[in-house]
């Protein structure tokens, strides 16, 4: 378990390097992007699916079809459900910066929306009342935008060596913001995927192709309840949702 954390940690430290920042590079995200060409029925209108988030949305170092919000809009192509996908992953982002732009990213219509932020301003330090701030008025933006919009949060985890108390509430920040909010909760993003070696690129943080595929399988566990949609069928099992190799 310690190991664990280690390199959780020493990957969690290269959110916060220069080269994580968008640039442009391989796998990074830009702020309002569908995740990939949708296959869904052509006759229905499709509902917005907003991915709002950092390096982990954008799929930093991932060919954009291997980020897992691309896997959870193949997934939904492969049950014809009408929705799109929009990633709007940007890498090196805090609760802050979301906050900065988030007006702009709700220019579009959105119908679900999943937040993805806040693992940034653990890794610097950030008192959580500024980070549970921002992410408060992100949220209230979003409803005031969208009322009848869904909300889910993804939840983060900092390492130990910030410290027992810091580390505790960091965690239990999402939770209480879930309930406040009456957001379903992803308990925890990388959940299945951190400290893993093999399941990790180099920095020891950003999934690999494999473990975009467990991060999807997270995300799809609590999505799957919030579509409206009766009667869905998944014709072309296994899907790319589930867990399993890069190949």
């Amino acid at each position: 378990m310690k190991r664990a954390y280690l390199l959780l940690f020493a990957g969690f430290l290269c959110l916060l390097a220069p080269a994580c920042t968008s640039d442009g590079s391989k796998g990074e995200g830009t702020e309002t992007k569908e995740a990939a060409p949708a296959a869904a029925s052509a006759n229905k209108p499709r509902k917005t699916i907003l991915f709002f988030g950092n390096s982990l949305t954008a799929g930093y170092g991932l060919d954009p079809a291997e980020s897992f919000p691309s896997l959870i809009q193949q997934k939904l192509d492969s049950l014809r459900a009408p929705y799109k996908v929009v990633n709007a992953g940007v890498s090196g982002e805090t609760s802050s910066g979301g906050n900065s732009r988030i007006d702009w990213i709700l220019r579009q219509p959105v119908d679900i929306f999943i937040l993805e932020l806040g693992a940034n301003d653990g890794l610097r330090g950030i008192p959580l009342t500024e980070t549970k701030k921002n992410l408060q008025i992100i949220v209230d933006k979003v409803k005031a935008k969208y009322p009848g919009a869904k909300l889910i949060l993804a939840g983060m985890q900092v390492p130990p060596n910030m410290g027992p108390e810091y580390t505790s509430n960091f965690r239990s920040l999402f939770a209480d913001l879930a309930q406040k909010n009456t957001m379903h909760l992803i308990p925890f993003l990388l959940e299945g995927v951190a400290g893993i070696k093999e399941l990790n690129q180099a920095d020891g943080i950003h999934p690999t192709a494999g473990g975009a595929k467990i991060v999807a399988a997270n995300v799809w566990a609590v999505l799957k309840g919030e579509l409206s949609e009766p009667g869905l069928t998944s014709p072309h099992p296994p899907n790319p949702v589930n867990q399993g190799s890069d190949n």
